[in-house]
């Protein structure tokens, strides 16, 4: 997105958010001085109130899983905001590596098929990831 981005993580039990936030807002700091630098300007790249939610993945879609109701969002947002036509269009996001149309590294797709319940199948993963776009629907589950 031009203007925002967003990650879905998996962290462990053990996981220390304050360290990891702390280390976010490093890592922020660090990307922005650099493009300043090379850019030759000032000021922020990002908004300034950055948001976390913890959500707990139910493993079915008809539960209505909010962290697969997330996975969804984020894929569709360029489609949402107009940017593409189609999911599979926008380069930046990892759709094209969980629908298998694309071998990145950056997202473990298998880990994010067996907590969110998304199906195996391209064919299922594509019928549900544009099932997702209805309108009707996502009211009822957000």
């Amino acid at each position: 997105m031009p203007n925002h981005f967003h990650f879905m993580l998996s962290t462990y039990n053990n996981f220390n958010e304050e360290k990891f936030s702390n280390g976010f807002r490093i890592l922020l700091s660090s990307y922005t001085k650099a493009i300043n630098l090379q850019e030759k300007r000032t000021g922020s790249l990002f908004q300034q109130n950055s948001k976390a939610k913890c959500l707990t993945a139910l493993s079915n879609y008809k539960n209505n899983n909010y962290g697969l109701v997330c996975f969804n969002y984020i894929h569709q947002n360029p489609v949402n905001a107009r940017l593409i036509n189609k999911m599979e269009d926008w380069e930046f996001s990892s759709f094209r590596d969980s629908a298998g149309m694309r071998n990145g590294t950056m997202c473990n797709k298998n880990l994010a098929y067996e907590l969110l319940g998304i199906p195996i199948s391209k064919t299922g993963f594509m019928k549900l990831s544009n099932e997702m776009l209805d309108p009707v629907k996502l009211q009822r589950i957000l």
